[in-house]
């Protein structure tokens, strides 16, 4: 995958199974995670260099990007501005 412009291709964490107290978390009350790893970058936009790196752990907003199924895969396709934090 080659995303254009500013846009930027992350891998969600998988959601959380148990709680700290060891309660398990059935699939319909999981939250969708919003930290993942940046698999692909896009060149930029307007001469401006993208800020993140491919294998960069990233936090992003909860409903950022656009949901993709690539090879058996999840992914998030969202422009690098719906990132919020490089860790």
């Amino acid at each position: 995958m080659k995303p254009i412009n500013d846009r930027v291709v992350v891998k969600p964490a998988s959601a959380e199974d148990k709680t700290a107290g060891g309660i398990i978390i059935p699939d319909t009350a999981k939250e969708k995670p919003q930290k993942g790893e940046v698999v692909a970058v896009g060149p930029g936009k307007d001469g401006i260099a993208p800020t993140v790196a491919k294998g960069d752990t990233v936090l992003y907003g909860k409903y950022a990007g656009q949901e993709l199924n690539y090879e058996g895969a999840d992914y998030l396709i969202m422009r690098e501005d719906d990132i919020l934090i490089i860790l």
